[in-house]
């Protein structure tokens, strides 16, 4: 008897749903990544062979390079009560546009007397501009220690909780800028920090 042969059929798959959420996901990702700083100065974070990762949000950051300190903290309600307390106490009164300005900055590091004129710069300025850095010192009245107190400040008035502070240096920076900080943070009663590093292979002894 002769054998049934059955038609072959190509097998089909409906790859519609699996695009929908390769999409989707995509979009998540681009909407909630957080975009990458600049530094304003070359820096050569040390090495490490441990990783602890630091919070997304809630976090102020000075970046140390070439004997300076540049300021960044998260947040744009936090950065614009942070300079509106900072020219209460120093007696400069902030423009509406220049309010924005400095919310929308992701990192800054001039002296307060140069504040105006470098929010007043276009984009292209500020990034051509070498900022000169935070005026700082051991003593309690320095803009630095100004900086990170009113900052910390306004975060605890706006959302309740302390700033997870961090230090961002250059692996050859000089030793007297990294303990100026330290010292300031200190004085503030603020024992708790991270420094910043980036993760390497152990050396083999």
């Amino acid at each position: 008897m002769a054998r049934v042969k059955v038609p072959r059929k190509s097998t089909h798959i409906d790859m519609t749903a699996m695009c929908d959420v390769a999409f989707l996901l995509l979009t998540f990702f681009i909407l909630t990544a957080k975009p990458r700083t600049e530094d304003p100065v070359p820096v050569d974070v040390p090495g490490s062979s441990v990783e602890i990762p630091i919070p997304d949000d809630n976090t102020l950051m000075l970046t140390v390079g070439n004997g300076k300190v540049f300021f960044s903290v998260d947040g744009s309600d936090i950065r614009k009560a942070t300079l509106e307390q900072m020219g209460e106490k120093y007696n400069v009164t902030f423009t509406p546009q220049e309010k924005a300005t400095f919310a929308s900055l992701p990192v800054f590091g001039v002296p307060m007397n140069q504040l105006q004129s470098f929010l007043k710069m276009d984009v292209d300025q500020r990034k051509e501009y070498k900022q000169p850095g935070i005026p700082k010192d051991t003593t309690n009245a320095n803009e630095l220690s100004d900086w990170i107190r009113e900052a910390r400040k306004a975060n605890a008035a706006l959302h309740s909780k302390p700033l997870y502070v961090t230090i961002k240096g250059d692996s050859k920076e000089e030793y007297p800028t990294i303990k100026t900080v330290i010292t300031i943070l200190t004085k503030q009663k603020n024992n708790k920090f991270a420094l910043i590093t980036t993760v390497r292979a152990a050396t083999k002894k």
